[in-house]
């Protein structure tokens, strides 16, 4: 069906919903209109529609971009929501929010290339099969629980970090935007640094899980109460540069780890977690707070980020890989699947997806130990035979 059309299709379901709730005069119907705008989510396609237009050695860099804006995304909310909520009222944000869906779909069709060929080819097998090998595949499922838990830990912390300013600390909750607005790009800038570091030296892993450790690091912080708004605001510098390295790590993780034929797939799973953990996290967060006070709400989330600490410290590093596009002879299905296998015996070629009817191969390899002539032997002549 296409990326670009799924996240169109998205998109059109998500300005429905906005019409639906700016229209609304109850609030079944409010939430008639946010269902449907949830119903329109396209991270998944964003996603993959990223990793078809990147090649590998720059795909860290492209994801890293991707996963900080849904996180800029969110905190941009936090600081615009309470200053235009009385200018232009709840209607008015979700005309706003329709506009806005508009605009990116304006984006999409004029700016956004279109891939040659999307990587989900007749050779990847049912979907059925390619959900059963993405859900037991052991390193995708830690970063399918780090995006869950990344955004439960979120959405939790935000259910009290308000009240904690307030309550404590004495800070007007008119005022919180302020902080917010100090906070957010200098934990952009501190960011940078690390993800340019685990890109260049291939240290993916080292930075994600360092990166785990100071999120949890955060949360004892606040935790602990600081005795002054100064240090708690610290604390919340730290967690969001945290966030942001993690939500920038994550989907390229993915898209590494994940096999060629079904990366889009991996990608669904994602993003379907983080959804989730979104959602859970808000929900549960509220329910501590409301039977066990502020403090027991970030003791669990920073129970479950040594939760994930620990899982993630099993994960593998992905090997420093690049994207190759080999001409191959064109052919029968069959025949690509065979091409494929005899392909991924070269050595240095970790994958290979073989499109039949198009007569091309996208290889990822490891330009240190590949072996070129082995390679070039596959390759199309000018008459179509190898």
């Amino acid at each position: 069906f296409g990326r670009k059309r799924i996240i169109t299709v998205g998109l059109l379901v998500f300005m429905l919903g906005s019409v639906v709730a700016a229209l609304a005069t109850s609030i079944q119907m409010v939430l008639v209109g946010r269902a449907l705008q949830g119903m329109g989510a396209i991270g998944a396609a964003l996603l993959a529609l990223t990793a078809d237009l990147t090649r590998e050695e720059h795909r860290t860099k492209a994801m890293a971009v991707v996963g900080a804006s849904i996180g800029l995304a969110f905190i941009v909310a936090l600081l615009l929501g309470p200053l235009l909520a009385p200018l232009i009222g709840l209607h008015g944000i979700f005309w706003l929010t329709a506009a806005l869906a508009g605009l990116a779909m304006l984006i999409l069709h004029l700016l956004v290339p279109t891939p040659q060929a999307s990587h989900q080819h007749p050779q990847a097998g049912p979907a059925r099969e390619q959900v059963k090998g993405v859900l037991a595949d052991t390193q995708l499922l830690r970063l399918d629980l780090g995006i869950f838990l990344l955004h439960a830990i979120m959405t939790a912390s935000f259910v009290v970090i308000p009240l904690t300013l307030r309550d404590r600390y004495g800070a007007a909750a008119d005022s919180h935007w302020t902080i917010y607005a100090m906070i957010l790009p200098l934990s952009f800038l501190l960011m940078a640094p690390f993800v340019m570091y685990a890109d260049r030296k291939n240290r993916l892993k080292h930075v994600f899980v360092g990166a785990i450790a100071v999120l949890l690091g955060a949360q004892l912080g606040m935790l602990a109460s600081p005795p002054s708004l100064t240090l708690f605001v610290l604390a919340l510098l730290v967690y969001f540069m945290a966030f942001n390295v993690l939500e920038a790590s994550l989907p390229s993780l993915v898209s590494r780890l994940a096999p060629a034929r079904a990366k889009g797939t991996a990608l669904g799973v994602y993003s379907t977690s983080q959804y989730l953990g979104a959602g859970m996290g808000g929900t549960v967060g509220g329910l501590i707070y409301a039977h066990q006070g502020i403090h027991a709400v970030f003791g669990v989330c920073a129970g479950l980020g040594l939760l994930w600490l620990l899982a993630a410290l099993g994960m593998h590093n992905p090997r420093a890989l690049t994207t190759r596009l080999l001409r191959v002879a064109a052919g029968s299905d069959g025949h690509a699947q065979q091409l494929s296998r005899r392909l991924e015996s070269v050595t240095g070629v970790s994958q290979a997806v073989v499109v039949a009817n198009e007569g091309l191969a996208y290889l990822k390899v490891d330009e240190k130990t590949l072996d070129e002539v082995a390679l070039q032997a596959f390759a199309a002549t000018d008459d179509g035979e190898p």
